[in-house]
């Protein structure tokens, strides 16, 4: 029987490690040639790896797991960076459209500002700005506090307005406060003409902040929708030609005297916040009483007698 310790002796004991090295390599080179030329150990290359494929996804599981809990770790850190940016953007878009809607409504304030100043007032009549501190609660009540009173010298009955027409009228004073009555006010009064033809009238307020009415006038008046109503200034109140409302409805029923006439504000009732408070108007003369103008007249007689 042969050792078997002597059957290895080529590995163990035989040639040296250079001449080992020689041999495997031709070894090696003569398998490749072969191979290449004659494709007779692809099957067995086929064999292989599929007999190592699985200890090779063994071997790189590890390293997989790994990767994984890396995207893992990194997918959940990413998203609350997300998470946290997109809060930080909300918030700064919330200060944004905050501060922008504040530049815009400082802009309309400029703008209304610029267009008071620019108003042609006539030299006897002096003004003063004013701002609307608040509305009346009441839902009904169509009035407004202004944030100037009789510490400005403001009075009762001037007149309020702003850029585009009659606003309202003062009604009460108080120190440092003043409550103004606009021209919506029900059954508010202004004595008005038609700029067109100058006929005289009187608008009063329907209660409503888009909406006066032109009572009395008969079928006949000659109205039409279009026409600008401009104060008369025969009151001692309004001062004379500042526009008040604008005909949007005419209305003729044969059965009644007189026509329905609707009108449109035109100053901003219910928009702007600062306004002008006009100085009041020249004190009219008094109205003569009848036993005075009954003497007068009878002397004119007694007069024209002795003639």
């Amino acid at each position: 029987m042969i050792d078997g310790t002597q059957s290895f002796r080529f590995f163990n004991r035989g040639p040296s490690p250079v001449a080992r090295l020689v041999f495997f390599a031709v070894l090696s080179l003569l398998l490749m040639f072969v191979d290449t030329r004659y494709r007779y150990l692809e099957s067995t290359r086929n064999m292989l790896s599929i007999l190592v494929s699985p200890i090779q996804r063994l071997a790189n599981l590890p390293g997989a797991l790994w990767e994984m809990a890396g995207d893992i770790y990194i997918t959940q850190s990413t998203q609350r960076d997300l998470l946290k940016q997109n809060d930080e953007l909300k918030l700064q878009h919330q200060s944004d459209a905050a501060q922008l809607l504040e530049l815009q409504e400082l802009k309309s304030e400029n703008q209304q500002l610029r267009n008071l100043d620019g108003l042609p007032i006539r030299s006897e009549f002096t003004s003063r700005l004013a701002e609307i501190i608040y509305a009346e609660r009441d839902v009904f009540s169509r009035k407004v506090i202004v944030n100037k009173g009789a510490n400005a010298d403001v009075r009762l009955g001037q007149v309020v307005m702003d850029d585009n027409g009659i606003v309202g009228q003062i009604t009460r004073v108080y120190p440092w406060l003043s409550e103004v009555t606009l021209v919506t006010e029900k059954d508010h009064a202004v004595p008005v003409q038609v700029l067109r033809n100058g006929l005289r009238a009187i608008v009063f307020g329907a209660g409503d902040t888009s909406k006066l009415s032109l009572r009395y006038m008969p079928n006949s008046a000659d109205i039409q929708n279009g026409d600008v109503l401009v104060t008369s200034g025969i009151d001692g109140t309004y001062p004379p030609g500042i526009p008040v409302a604008k005909v949007t409805l005419v209305e003729h029923d044969p059965d009644y005297p007189f026509a329905h006439i609707v009108c449109l504000p035109l100053a901003g009732v219910d928009r702007h916040r600062q306004l002008l408070i006009l100085s009041s108007m020249p004190k009219l003369a008094e109205r003569p009483d009848e036993k005075s103008s009954n003497a007068s007249t009878e002397n004119r007689v007694k007069v024209r007698r002795n003639n």
